[in-house]
């Protein structure tokens, strides 16, 4: 069972665990049943691919006492994981690993199986919502060796991870932006004009909400939170089960992917408090416009 949708594999990963948990077995102890290495059964766990057979997943069941039901729902889980293997939409990203950080691949998997994404961000907009030459300023001052070919895969990759606003109305994005996000001048007043343009275009669509947090606001968590991403996820409908949240927070040389329930409640309560400073929507659309104005000509 190699390849696969993230989000069922996190829950199937997440079950076994638990099973194994239960029945007092360690890693070694099922990953020798199935004869796979511990490190193979870890992936497993963790949601990651690994190759291994309907008979292992039965071993793995029955050494873990699992009854009729727990038996069901691994086995319906196994089945929608195996469903998405070969599925052109799934895993498409995985084309532009060469020219991204080694954490996009989770971080593109988390992106495409979520139903909601809430992001706050400080002092950059947020991929989904850059235009194209925003995001060629960016890739030109992080990576100023990047051939012009790998730029325009680049700039493609994020097209391609756009669509999904407009496509998937089941999926909802809320973003939330420091004032100076949207202030900054990232490839000068011609680029910043044509990109407040878009955030105005892109928050008119119904699935998505952009608010600023104006200069003024005040004291609020923003100002000691780094910029951060949630991520939540909808029912696995074969076995009922929601996967669990997970926040990403990307720094300038690596990426966390926080999923202590502690730690994710946090940033929940952080998001909340972020929203009782920022501007409305509406208010939000009329600053963003005034902003394009100014870079007028």
């Amino acid at each position: 069972m190699s390849g696969g949708s993230t989000l069922p594999r996190r829950a199937l990963g997440r079950r076994l665990r638990a099973l194994r948990v239960a029945a007092q077995k360690s890693k070694l102890a099922a990953a020798v049943a199935i004869e796979i290495s511990k490190s193979g059964l870890g992936r497993l766990e963790d949601g990651e691919p690994v190759r291994i057979c309907t008979a292992q997943f039965h071993q793995l069941l029955e050494l873990y006492g699992a009854d009729e039901a727990a038996a069901a729902e691994i086995m319906g889980l196994v089945q929608e994981v195996r469903a998405t293997k070969g599925d052109p939409t799934t895993g498409w990203w995985r084309a532009y690993s060469d020219v991204v950080n080694p954490h996009f691949d989770h971080f593109m998997g988390l992106e495409q199986a979520c139903s909601r994404m809430t992001t706050f961000q400080l002092t950059l907009l947020p991929g989904l919502l850059q235009t194209a030459a925003y995001r060629r300023w960016i890739v030109g001052i992080t990576d100023p060796q990047m051939s012009a070919a790998d730029v325009d895969r680049r700039l493609e990759l994020i097209a391609r991870r756009q669509r999904r606003i407009v496509e998937d109305q089941d999926f909802s994005l809320e973003v939330l932006l420091s004032e100076s996000a949207v202030r900054h001048q990232v490839g000068g007043r011609v680029v910043m004009r044509e990109q407040a343009r878009h955030l105005v275009s892109v928050g008119n669509l119904p699935n998505v909400s952009i608010r600023v947090i104006p200069i003024d606001a005040g004291a609020h968590p923003g100002l000691v939170v780094q910029s951060f991403t949630l991520f939540e996820f909808p029912v696995q409908q074969q076995v009922r089960l929601t996967e669990p949240p997970v926040v990403f927070v990307e720094g300038f040389t690596g990426a966390l992917f926080l999923e202590d329930v502690a730690v994710v409640e946090r940033h929940k309560s952080t998001m909340a408090d972020l929203r009782q400073v920022a501007l409305s929507e509406g208010d939000t659309r009329l600053l963003v416009e005034g902003i394009a104005e100014e870079y007028a000509p």
